[in-house]
């Protein structure tokens, strides 16, 4: 899909250049971690500002870039409108294009939930927007970081039903191998080898989903609920404070 070609590694980023297959094109990803320190926030820009010279290939600037573009970009935490000012002019002199970010409002938010940022983005330029349809950028769950881990999606893009999960310590558990042979080599009314083998692998799926219920209750749908019941505090946090018992 991407061959990489060059990787050159700046001042807070690692740029890495190759050649997008179905495209057929140029494009450069440039992975930003911003600094906190106004002057290395200078040192950034410029080095970006030297990378982003080269207009003939498509550019992607995505990561944390550890700075906000607009006051309502930060909550309950300081807004410094010269830093902003700086980020903005720098999108603006490269000829950026902001792709949308789509759910939640802000990808960082600190330990104690009550600070929330809009610090992490994909940044674009106009001959990569050219190459795709309906570009955006999702939200994925946080769960180990302070920040929301963020996806750039092209939307017409389907890549069909996720495949069949299994967890490592369904290994461990006696008689799974069992379950998974005889969900194999049940039979299948078909002709096709490719149908065939689509057909056994929704066997395998079905058998180990009912194998998963009869081992192991509703851990899963249970750990499922207590994720959605902390997304939804984590939206309501974003338009009003919380109060200690939530």
């Amino acid at each position: 899909m991407f061959v990489v070609e060059q990787a050159v590694e700046g001042d807070y980023c690692i740029a890495v250049k190759g050649k997008l297959f179905r495209k057929d094109s140029d494009v450069v990803i440039v992975n930003v971690y911003g600094p906190h320190r106004d002057d290395k926030k200078k040192k950034m820009w410029d080095s970006l500002d030297a990378l982003l010279s080269l207009k003939y290939v498509a550019w992607v600037l995505c990561g944390d870039f550890n700075e906000v573009r607009r006051v309502e970009e930060r909550q309950n935490c300081a807004f410094i409108e010269r830093r902003a000012s700086l980020f903005n002019e720098f999108i603006d002199r490269n000829g950026l294009i902001k792709v949308p970010l789509v759910g939640k409002k802000f990808t960082r938010i600190s330990d104690d939930g009550l600070k929330f940022s809009k610090l992490d983005r994909f940044l674009v330029s106009d001959n990569f927007v050219q190459l795709w349809n309906n570009l955006s950028v999702i939200q994925l769950d946080r769960k180990l970081t302070d920040h929301s881990p963020i996806l750039l999606k092209n939307g017409i893009d389907d890549f069909g039903p996720k495949p069949t999960r299994v967890f490592d310590a369904w290994l461990e558990k006696r008689g799974i191998e069992s379950v998974i042979s005889e969900a194999w080599n049940r039979s299948v009314s078909a002709q096709k080898p490719d149908v065939i083998f689509r057909m056994k692998l929704k066997n395998v799926k079905d058998h180990l989903k009912q194998w998963s219920i009869q081992n192991y209750g509703r851990l899963d749908a249970e750990l499922l609920e207590l994720i959605e019941k902390s997304n939804s505090w984590e939206l309501q946090a974003e338009n009003r404070t919380l109060s200690d018992m939530e």
